[in-house]
């Protein structure tokens, strides 16, 4: 089967060595996204950060030719678990009709102390 790799432009794809989501096949893989917005801001609060991820994470299954309908799996990796209900808002959002299946866990930190949220999806493309 034919790889692809889809790349977002970022100055650490080539530097860590990674690609924003790998398709093979019917699969796609999205790797932990948070939600900078196109000019590398983070809004400072959970909820709003969520929301930003997720549109990351749909524009990245767009570019492989998937929607957030083709989502089977959501990893949500948290600076601080006692946030869940404004992250699990946002997350419903998208994802209410859809309900893939979801994790939910606190991490010690992320990258960056400002960012809150990290999300990585599973997709698999079905014919409707």
């Amino acid at each position: 089967m034919k790889r692809e790799n889809f790349a977002t432009g970022s100055k650490w794809e080539p530097i860590i060595g990674y690609s924003r989501a790998v398709k093979i096949g019917n699969q796609i893989s999205v790797s932990g996204t948070t939600g900078s917005d196109a000019d590398g801001n983070l809004a400072d609060n959970v909820y709003e950060q969520t929301r930003q991820t997720l549109q990351n994470i749909e524009a990245a299954l767009a570019k492989a030719g998937a929607s957030m309908k083709d989502v089977v799996r959501t990893r949500m990796y948290m600076a601080n678990i006692s946030e869940w209900e404004q992250a699990g808002k946002a997350h419903g959002e998208f994802f209410g009709e859809i309900r893939p299946a979801t994790t939910m866990v606190e991490v010690s930190r992320l990258i960056d102390p400002k960012m809150l949220i990290e999300i990585e999806v599973d997709a698999v493309i079905t014919a409707d």
